[in-house]
This record gives C-alpha cells, sequence and structure tokens, in this order.
C-alpha cells in the first residue's frame, strides 16, 4: 500500500479487539496490536507521514475508581489487550518526540453498532437464539460500563482531529452514562418479546481474567471542544440490538 500511494495521515484502528481472546491466546495483542502500531511508525518515519490517529481504549487505565480522567494514573492495564494499547501509545509518544510526529489518540469505551462480530450483545443474541428460555451471563450480572454508538464515536474523532491541534492529542470519548450486563440482557429479552427466560449467573464481579467489573469516563475534555453524543449508554445499546436483530 505505502509503495502504491502517499499518504499525509495515517487512520490506524486495526487490531485484536476481542479483549477475553487475550487470556486464551496471549500471542495475539502483542502481534496484532503492538507490533502493528510499532511497525507502521516505522513506516511513517520512512514515507515522511507525520499524522497519525489511533484507536486507545479504556481498557489502558486498569481497574480505577471514579470517574476517570485522561491525565490519570498510575495506569496497570488487567488485559493483555489494555497492554498492548497502552504500549502503543507509548511508542506513538515517542515517535512524536523523535520524530516530529503529530498524533491523535482516542480512547474508546465499548463500542457498539451494526454488524458486531463479538462481545456482550453478539453473545446474548447467539444464545437466546439457541435457547429462548434460557441464558447464562458471565459475572454477576453487575459490570457497568459507558457504551457508545458508532456512529457517535465516528463525529467524535472526526471532531477530535479538526480541532485539536497539539503534538500529541489524547481524548477519553463515551456518553457520561452506564449501562449494566444485566440491563443489556433485559433489554434484548424485551426486545425479542420474550418471556420466562430463567437468567444464570456464573458469579463473581467480573466476566473473564482481564475484565473490569465498573468504570465510568469524565469526558470534559472532548466535549469543550464542541462534541457531544447523540446517544446515552442505554440508547446505544438498544440501537445496537435493533440493527443486530435486522428489525
Amino acid at each position: 500500500v505505502f509503495s502504491q500511494y502517499d499518504f499525509d495521515v495515517i487512520f490506524h484502528f486495526a487490531a485484536n479487539s476481542d479483549v477475553q481472546l487475550g487470556s486464551r491466546d496471549t500471542k495475539i495483542d502483542i502481534q496484532s496490536n503492538f507490533y502493528t502500531t510499532r511497525n507502521l511508525l516505522e513506516k511513517m518515519v520512512e514515507k515522511k507521514i507525520l499524522k497519525i490517529v489511533f484507536a486507545s481504549t479504556s481498557a489502558i487505565y486498569g481497574s480505577l475508581n471514579g470517574k476517570i480522567s485522561e491525565d490519570q494514573g498510575p495506569l496497570f492495564p488487567t488485559s493483555l489487550y489494555g497492554a498492548s494499547k497502552l504500549a502503543s501509545e507509548a511508542f506513538i509518544s515517542t515517535y512524536c518526540n523523535l520524530f516530529k510526529i503529530q498524533s491523535w489518540l482516542f480512547r474508546f469505551p465499548n463500542v457498539v453498532g451494526p454488524r458486531l462480530t463479538h462481545g456482550v450483545i453478539y453473545d446474548f443474541i447467539a444464545k437466546l437464539k439457541s435457547n429462548p428460555k434460557e441464558l447464562e451471563v458471565l459475572g454477576n450480572g453487575k459490570q457497568e460500563k459507558p457504551y457508545i454508538h458508532v456512529f457517535d464515536l465516528i463525529d467524535a474523532i472526526s471532531m477530535g482531529y479538526d480541532k485539536s491541534q497539539d503534538m500529541i492529542n489524547f481524548f477519553n470519548v463515551g456518553p457520561n452514562s452506564t449501562t449494566s450486563v444485566e440491563d443489556i440482557a433485559n433489554f434484548l429479552i424485551e426486545r425479542m418479546s420474550l418471556s420466562d427466560v430463567k437468567i444464570f449467573f456464573t458469579g463473581g464481579n467480573i466476566g473473564w481474567p482481564g475484565d473490569v467489573a465498573k468504570f465510568s469516563y469524565n469526558t470534559s475534555k472532548i466535549r469543550e471542544i464542541g462534541w457531544a453524543p447523540s446517544f446515552s449508554s442505554n440508547e446505544a445499546v438498544k440501537l445496537a440490538i435493533k440493527e443486530n436483530l435486522n428489525d
């Protein structure tokens, strides 16, 4: 691609985004997330491309209490996915300093929308279609996080890129609200018009090794440049449920 075309800016969203997968295959996040970023940065230096927009994640923060701001720390990720994204941010920062590259780092929360390939909504739909009378929920169902619709996320990235012009620009992106896993189960059961569904919780306050039970974002930084989501967390989840049920 780089031999055929010239680029002014790289939008780097390529990654393994299935956080659970890293606990089963410990190489995938290093290869698909960190090495990909490092190799891309090397190619940018070679081709003298001086702008990169990067898809980062809330997973870099690990388990922090309260509303998380961009400058909060220390950062101790609990998943290999989060670790690979934090390492990528560190390399981007260093390449910005060494080679005068300009960067935009967007720290996504849980992203939902049409054509889901994994995640809680995708899993619940598959389970309920297989057995509409039972639903297994990993953890205790109280896991609670902000969910953003992909359409709102695209707007945030576009606005952040256009309006913020520091050498390293970094933003938490998301609604100022959260949704629990148990709520998602109930939204889906209602949308599918199911009744008498028995919900079984596997127990514990996280769904899998590396999961974070709860978090919420301080998004005042990106809101100061004029962005706000069209959908609350619950609204984004309900819209994504509708989109993935194709009705």
